[in-house]
């Protein structure tokens, strides 16, 4: 489907230069200097609810890295997902006695309103599980001829037993997180607790699909294995023995490191015979006020609502990439205060017919982008340049400095 209205890049000077972007995932440091494209996919919504601050840094995690490849000179093929069958979204349509694809719908129009509001680049690819299910269908037998398939009842799983040196946490725990998260691993009849489901019998009169595996719907896994390779990759399974990977980088927030992202790496890996991905790359959770921020808590900070209420988007933005993208982080409203004066003193100091060279302060910015998102050295850098130029310092263009920040760190200011 179509996604949000795509957003112009102002060019970022070669004079520059732009240093390799080395990130920090979990099989260690990753570097991106032999690809001249990137292919990158980030699994995004279940549209329940609406976008919260939460998601709002993960997709600002991956649009930074998207707008670094970009800005220096790379190609950069973005695809996301939309979850838009699964128990979350079944449930609270009931619950609002609401047709579920109507909720998804108004869900995914929200979405995309905020995205915009962020200023995120759109994908190139924004793909609802719903439109993809022969090719998720196909996937299935594919892995079923290798050998990974069997059935329990009329479920079918896939048998992890060959990825599980490959866990990232260890088994105690990735048995308590996988019933925590949508796994059923006291099921009789499966071969390993861990085994997660590919294909769901329909059951309780819950939306269904035809298929050679019977009526019914995709396991979650399996879902972002099959769009991801079907959009970044071509549909083709064929096993090979190559060694390169099947896409560049898999992102998400970090609570989708175990199972997600573990599964439909091994379920990519099955289908095709090569790793999944170059790299796995996670952002932190947000919290507020010093607690957890979840819907069970009740204590979601909504975008939407945020910006209803006047906030400037571009104030959003810079407070949620004042902290490091990997790390967890607390907001407050002394958050979004903080961030409120600091955009109003760069703009002050854009605003000035005089500033402070820039060409120093630019170079500063790529340089700490490209150790791992260092965007609180970035900004760090602009609250510097700011005060230099308070400071009736002169030399710099700040007609540049406004493009580079605008593209590198989509803040419009």
């Amino acid at each position: 489907m179509n996604s949000w209205p795509t957003i112009y890049l102002p060019p970022v000077n070669s004079k520059f230069g732009f240093p390799t972007l080395t990130v920090n995932t979990w099989q260690g440091e990753r570097s991106f200097e032999s690809f001249d494209k990137i292919r990158m996919y980030v699994c995004g919504i279940t549209p329940y609810d609406a976008t919260h601050l939460g998601h709002a840094a993960t997709y600002l995690t991956f649009d930074l890295i998207n707008r670094y490849f970009q800005s220096a000179g790379k190609s950069v093929t973005f695809v996301e997902n939309i979850t838009d069958i699964d128990e979350p979204l079944l449930e609270r349509a009931v619950r609002d006695n609401t047709d579920w694809r109507d909720l998804a719908a108004a869900q995914i129009s929200l979405y995309e309103s905020d995205m915009t509001a962020l200023r995120i680049l759109p994908p190139a690819a924004f793909v609802p599980v719903t439109q993809v299910m022969n090719s998720v269908a196909d996937a299935i037998s594919k892995i079923s001829d290798r050998g990974f398939v069997y059935k329990v009842e009329n479920d079918l799983y896939f048998d992890i037993s060959s990825f599980l040196s490959d866990l990232p946490i260890s088994l105690e725990v990735a048995l308590r997180i996988f019933a925590e998260r949508g796994g059923d691993p006291l099921r009789a009849g499966k071969k390993h607790p861990l085994d997660p489901v590919l294909w769901l019998a329909n059951r309780n009169d819950e939306p269904g699909w035809e298929s050679v595996h019977g009526y019914g719907r995709p396991g979650w896994h399996i879902e972002c294995c099959v769009i991801s390779l079907r959009y970044l990759a071509g549909e083709n399974f064929a096993i090979t023995s190559s060694g390169d990977a099947c896409i560049e980088i898999q992102g998400g927030g970090s609570d989708l490191i175990f199972p997600h992202h573990f599964m439909s790496a091994a379920q990519a890996t099955a289908l095709t015979g090569k790793p999944f991905s170059h790299s796995f790359i996670h952002s932190g959770m947000v919290g507020l006020e010093g607690q957890k921020m979840s819907k069970s808590k009740g204590n979601l900070v909504f975008v939407s609502k945020l910006l209803s209420a006047g906030v400037d988007p571009m104030e959003i933005r810079s407070a949620l990439i004042a902290s490091h993208y990997s790390q967890d982080r607390m907001w407050s409203n002394a958050t979004l205060e903080s961030a409120r004066a600091r955009v109003a003193k760069w703009r002050s100091a854009l605003s000035r017919e005089e500033v402070a060279p820039t060409d120093a302060v630019i170079t500063a910015v790529i340089s700490a982008l490209s150790r791992d998102l260092d965007t609180p050295s970035a900004l760090l850098e602009l609250d510097l340049w700011s005060e230099r130029t308070e400071q009736g310092g002169t030399g710099g263009s700040a007609g540049e400095l406004s493009r580079a920040i605008d593209s590198l760190l989509g803040l419009a200011l």
